[in-house]
């Protein structure tokens, strides 16, 4: 493929058609998590929507999920300006601090059932990253001073009680009041390691956001030093792929391969370093995200340019789930903008055209959770859940569509 620009073809299929598509579903997407999935009996937000649209009333309520929604909303508002945009982001706003944090000993607890009241209190430092990202956007979209304020007591909280100094990086979870914890897993699936690639990337990721609106030297140390752990210490040279879980001195302690991580891994890595203008340390990680995207595409796509979930050893997991379809468009897009590689914007689109043939649900609403190797959805995923949210899906599609946006200017000499 050659290097030397986008066709006009390939122009008005992503700024003309698919722009629009794009749009449209993102709309879909916001009207069904401000409709279909508030709680006007308890206030805030459901717990869980089965496969066809039916909601467990007594459902417990995830911190993961709360703030997720308060990102997705608070983004939508600033990216939009609807106002129902802006409602839905206080809601969240309101029931996130509401019931969510810690008054006593700070930070976010884990799970609430579905009056508000704490089932589960331990300290998950995924979760108080995920705070971090929901209150710096939501500071963002509004202004709203507390929102700024709690982004960054949680960024102290995490460089205090979770940061490890022997070998570096953040430990997974302690205790309400910051004890060790033996079990330590984000989910049932994981293993029950002291340190993971997905937290990491979910503090790298927050940071990032909360750098924007608040470049304090402390905050961008910290962004550099997770850069240097993902090149350093979670970025395997030899297959070109992100491990996934580590012992306290980041030994590896499992060979699964998650594409959807290395496609996500890719772009946040390289957004992080633009933002804090990495400068040496910026090609670094162009290097080794440009790995980890071919790697991608050389592993983990299927004939009809879907991803593939997960490999384990010669295993390969061929479900596709919603969530690194939107991730590997993103990831995409990025290697697009950095190699002016035309066959990136091919990739995007052919993900595009999956997402919309197979995992949009036209008839209940919002996405599949996945998909089986003949694209039949398994109708025992939730359709919003503890880890099912809008915020993969839409901030998927509000990154392409400012991506597209700002590749117009230049674009718009091919089409004259």
């Amino acid at each position: 493929m050659s290097n030397s620009g986008l066709s006009k073809k390939g122009i008005k299929v992503l700024q003309v058609c698919m722009q629009k598509e794009i749009s449209e579903e993102l709309s879909s997407i916001l009207d069904f998590w401000s409709t279909a999935c508030v709680d006007d009996v308890n206030g805030g937000f459901i717990g869980s929507m089965d496969h066809f649209g039916v909601v467990d009333q007594s459902a417990n309520k995830g911190c993961i999920l709360n703030a997720r929604i308060l990102w997705t909303f608070a983004a939508a508002y600033r990216l939009m300006a609807n106002s129902v945009y802006r409602k839905t982001a206080d809601r969240a706003f309101t029931y996130l601090t509401e019931f969510f944090l810690d008054p006593i000993h700070g930070g976010l607890f884990w799970e609430v059932d579905v009056k508000g009241q704490p089932v589960n209190t331990k300290k998950q430092a995924y979760v108080q990253g995920f705070g971090i990202y929901a209150f710096s956007e939501y500071f963002r979209a509004t202004g709203n001073k507390r929102s700024l304020d709690l982004a960054k007591e949680l960024f102290y909280l995490l460089e205090d009680k979770f940061w490890e100094p022997k070998y570096g990086g953040y430990l997974e979870a302690l205790t309400k009041n910051w004890k060790d914890l033996e079990d330590m897993r984000l989910s049932e699936k994981d293993l029950n390691s002291p340190k993971s690639m997905n937290t990491h990337l979910h503090i790298l990721e927050p940071y990032t956001n909360l750098y924007r609106v608040w470049p304090d030297p402390q905050l961008k140390y910290a962004i550099e030093s997770l850069l240097h752990i993902f090149t350093d210490r979670i970025f395997n040279p030899e297959t070109k792929h992100l491990n996934l879980f580590f012992a306290l001195d980041w030994k590896p302690q499992f060979e699964e391969i998650s594409f959807g991580h290395d496609i996500e891994g890719a772009w946040l890595m390289n957004e992080a370093s633009m933002v804090i203008s990495g400068g040496k340390l910026e090609e670094q990680v162009h290097q080794v995200t440009k790995d980890l995207v071919e790697a991608t595409v050389r592993e983990g796509l299927d004939t009809d340019g879907s991803l593939f979930y997960e490999l384990n050893g010669k295993e390969m997991d061929t479900d596709k789930h919603w969530w690194p379809q939107a991730e590997a468009m993103v990831g995409f897009m990025d290697a697009y903008e950095l190699e002016k590689d035309e066959v990136y914007l091919e990739r995007v689109h052919d993900l595009w055209s999956f997402i919309l043939k197979q995992l949009k649900d036209s008839e209940h609403g919002e996405w599949h959770w996945r998909v089986d190797e003949n694209n039949k959805p398994y109708e025992n995923d939730v359709k919003a859940g503890f880890w099912k949210c809008p915020y993969h899906n839409s901030r998927a599609l509000m990154e392409l569509i400012v991506r597209i946006d700002k590749l117009k200017e230049g674009w718009q000499n091919k089409l004259s």
